[in-house]
């Protein structure tokens, strides 16, 4: 990773910054590239601020060398470097080359500052700048390092002393420089060390640094993917077994200062240097943590009595934290908390959100009502105004008033789908503030067969905010269009340039004859669309399918279907992909024969049809006509059909019977129109998952009109049964039977769940798997994921312009598409299907952690981008 450190207390110092230089050698002994972007003095306690009013000059820091102890850990009595070297006033002169080439030479054991750079190639140089940590942020992600490529976490820290708690953690300086980084959209860590003795055993920050890497790379690793962490504040006891101690998550405990101010009174001036200042601070928090109470600053100048005279007295005040009254607090406390957890020897981690929490959400939306002033500028106090009385909101059918007062957002949620549903409360219950959020039932007539609903008639004010996650029949998209600024709703109304299948092969040929580079052109298989009413129309149907009659006329010359193909070549589908795919093309090679010309198969898929229904093979004009005429039987027939065996009734002489086909009856007068296309052979196989083609599932995420995201945690959809080529496809893994047994061929989990289920094998393997769990190498892994993203953004954008009225993304609504994708053997990603409304149910309870997360960025990253809450 490439890692910006900030922090508060500036460059290594014994007196100030002991921690900095020992951490950032850490960071790099564990192989990541670490960028320093430091004030260039002290700025403990200034929170979350920017110097404003003054140009922010850059200092140059060199650490020692590597050779060299970590700078900042000593407290030997050394001389201070020459002026020239360690120019830490912004106001004086530059060094010039000579002086710095001689405070070089000198070496001091906590490092150089210089005003100029390094113009030496390698030299490891840190940037000291006269702001705050929250500048240093900015300044870092924005201004230097920029060779180093883009930053992907920052590190604020570690602190001198503690961060634990409300009352040190709202000013602490190393929680603003993490806050600073996480409003700019980068994960932040803020670091603390927390002492209990003055006794800073280098050892001991050894072993700090190495579970503070520990700790920062684990949070990584498991950053919850859904926005509800922007950062994590870091707690790590220096303790001398604190490698024993464990690594707890805490909240953050919720306490205040004690009576009395955090100033002292001092007579004169007390201006000084800023470091020594803040060793004196934290050796009063050490005193106070060691004695358990006493005197730790406060106490000067409230408690007085007022004195009559009008004049002020002269004076001066030093700050002087009351850390007696944050250890107090830990101790009355009940345990769990972050000071709980540094007290007991544990590391704390505190998950936060970049925001401040909101209080007295029951008070949101109601009117201050304005009681008379006690005196008026102009003498005269106005009539008190009679109170008015509460007047209780109506109650609507369906509404869950809170009595509390008027929620911020009413939210209509009714999926229909007891696998969804949960995941996406638990969504929201992640994203909203507490008490913000008014559930809204549908009414009572509201059903299947029932399925508009009126928010009108639901939502007690016209001008309150509306979410809406329904089924796509139940959307009151009217409301929504009439109000835009207040509605969120989980679809588009009109998509069905890339649902149906039909129009998506419409949208795709007409991009790609106005793009003829596009992507589209390599990832997406040519289709045939026509329109079927009666099987006896078929051939009519069939006049303008050019490329699919050549096709069948083709097969028909070179020999029957049921001739026995073991010797034929790789059909031309295969011959087609991409072949400069980093995946490896063995399997591609492991397909190709000798002998007569491989017949090429084609997949019929039911234009408006899901969940696998009536995908059917076939090769054949024959076996074609064959589909379509199983399909006209009358109920009674189909009844009968049913209770056969598969393919009793089939014609002797069918060279493809479709074995196994799915038990729901298909209408070809129901269903109308179809495609079909090339079928992919080889696939993508995979010895160690038994050889079984698969499909990727891809979540996409649309936002307003339009932002596209990509869901990296696909999954691997598998077919029931081990690949067996179509016959006369290409050699083995050889289908020699005429009959194709579609288990092994459709990856659908709703077609393969009964045939797993009713398996003999006593432990099946399993339909789904991650995909980035799959036995693919690394190369190969990101190759089909990085053609899969660039498929996807070209697919929408090719809908967005060239299908304008078949596609019509609104500015107030998010949908959340499946995309299935099929990789050939040569590792070229075949976009097969878009799916509104994604079956996540079919995926299994196994992978429910997956659907999960997806939910949680969706619902996320729509109101994010939309702006909306």
């Amino acid at each position: 990773m490439h890692i910006l450190v900030v922090n508060d207390d500036g460059p290594p110092s014994p007196h100030s910054s002991p921690y900095v230089h020992s951490l950032v050698r850490e960071l790099q002994a564990h192989g990541h590239i670490v960028s320093v972007c430091l004030p260039h003095t002290q700025r403990s306690w200034i929170g979350k601020a920017h110097m404003i009013g003054q140009t922010v000059k850059p200092l140059y820091y060199r650490p020692p060398p590597p050779s060299a102890p970590a700078a900042g850990l000593s407290h030997d009595d050394e001389q201070p470097p020459p002026a020239a070297a360690h120019n830490t006033n912004p106001t004086t002169q530059p060094a010039t080359a000579q002086d710095t080439s001689a405070a070089t030479t000198a070496e001091p054991r906590h490092g150089t500052t210089h005003s100029r750079p390094s113009s030496r190639p390698g030299t490891e140089e840190w940037i000291l700048v006269d702001g705050t940590p929250a500048s240093c942020v900015q300044i870092g992600l924005y201004h230097f390092f920029r060779e180093r490529g883009p930053v992907d976490l920052v590190v604020s820290g570690p602190n001198y002393g503690r961060n634990t708690t409300a009352v040190f953690a709202l000013s602490s300086g190393t929680l603003g420089g993490a806050l600073e980084a996480a409003v700019c959209r980068r994960r932040a860590v803020a670091l603390s060390y927390a002492f209990f003795s003055r006794n800073h055993d280098t050892a001991i920050i050894e072993k700090a640094g190495r579970r503070s890497v520990a700790v920062i790379e684990a949070l990584v690793r498991q950053w919850p993917a859904d926005g509800s962490v922007d950062l994590y504040s870091v707690n790590v006891p220096l303790l001398e077994n604190l490698e024993e101690g464990k690594v707890l998550y805490t909240g953050m405990l919720q306490n205040y200062w004690g009576l009395g101010s955090c100033f002292t009174e001092v007579e004169g001036s007390v201006d000084g240097e800023e470091e020594e200042e803040e060793e004196r601070i934290r050796e009063e928090e050490g005193a106070a943590e060691e004695e358990g109470g006493g005197g730790a600053g406060g106490g000067g100048g409230g408690d007085g009595a007022l004195r009559k005279s009008a004049c002020h007295t002269h004076k001066h005040f030093k700050w002087s934290p009351r850390f007696t009254d944050v250890y107090q607090s830990v101790d009355e406390a009940p345990p769990g908390n972050d000071g709980w957890a540094v007290k007991e020897g544990h590391t704390s981690v505190t998950p936060l959100k970049a925001n401040f929490f909101q209080a007295g959400t029951q008070m949101h939306g109601k009117e201050l009502q304005l009681g008379p002033s006690r005196s008026s500028t102009f003498g005269a106090v106005p009539n008190s105004p009679k109170p008015a009385e509460a007047t209780p909101l109506p109650q609507i059918e369906g509404l869950a008033i809170r009595e509390k007062g008027k929620p911020q957002v009413y939210a209509l949620i009714d999926y229909a789908d007891d696998y969804v549903q949960p995941l996406i409360m638990s969504a929201l219950k992640f994203l909203l503030p507490p008490d913000s959020c008014t559930l809204v039932n549908p009414p009572s007539t509201w059903s299947s067969s029932s399925p508009d609903i009126s928010l009108a008639q639901l939502v007690p004010e016209p001008n309150a905010k509306v979410f809406q996650i329904m089924p796509y029949e139940s959307i009151d998209f009217d409301y929504a269009a009439t109000h835009p600024g207040t509605s969120l709703i989980n679809s588009y109304v009109i998509r069905k340039a890339l649902i149906r299948k039909h129009f998506l092969s419409a949208t795709v040929e007409n991009w790609v004859a106005k793009h003829p580079d596009s992507v589209l052109k390599t990832h997406v298989k040519r289709s045939e669309a026509f329109e079927v009413d009666y099987a006896e129309f078929l051939d009519d149907a069939l006049v303008e399918a050019f490329d699919l009659r050549e096709s069948l006329d083709r097969n028909a010359s070179a020999g029957c279907a049921g001739d026995d193909g073991d010797d034929a070549e790789t059909g031309s589908v295969a011959e087609q992909a991409d072949a400069t795919s980093p995946v490896a093309d063995d399997a591609a090679e492991s397909g190709r024969g000798k002998g007569q010309e491989a017949r090429e198969w084609w997949i019929l898929k039911p234009s408006m049809s899901d969940r696998g229904q009536g995908i059917r093979l076939f090769n054949t004009m024959e076996q074609l006509q064959e589909i379509f005429d199983g399909w006209e039987v009358d109920s009674d027939e189909e009844e009968e059909v049913e209770e056969d065996d598969d393919g009793d009734d089939s014609p002797s002489g069918s060279a493809n019977t479709n074995a196994n086909p799915d038990k729901q009856p298909i209408m070809t007068s129901h269903l109308r129109h179809f495609v079909a296309q090339p079928y992919i052979h080889p696939p993508l196989l995979l010895p160690e998952l038994n050889s079984r083609k698969f499909h990727i599932r891809v979540y996409v995420l649309c936002v307003g009109s339009l932002k596209i995201y990509v869901y990296r945690d696909m999954l691997a959809l598998f077919a029931a049964k081990p690949y067996q080529a179509p016959p006369g496809a290409s050699s083995g893994p050889a289908n020699n039977e005429n009959t194709i047994d579609l288990d092994a061929h459709l990856t659908n989990t709703c077609l393969q769940t009964s045939s797993s289920s009713s398996s003999t094998t006593p432990d099946p393997p399993p339909l789904v798997h991650r995909f980035w769990s799959l036995p693919l190498t690394q190369d190969q892994s990101a190759s089909i994921f990085s053609q899969i993203c660039l498929v996807t953004g070209e697919l929408f954008e090719a809908a967005a312009r060239g299908m304008p009225v078949h596609f019509q993304p609104l500015p107030h609504a998010f949908e959340a598409y499946g995309l299935d994708f099929l990789v050939d053997a040569r590792g070229t990603a075949w976009l097969l299907e878009v799916n509104a409304f994604p079956d996540f149910k079919q995926t299994g309870e196994g992978l429910t952690g997956v659907k999960g997360t997806a939910r949680h960025g969706c619902r996320h990253r729509s109101a994010q981008e939309l702006s909306w809450y």
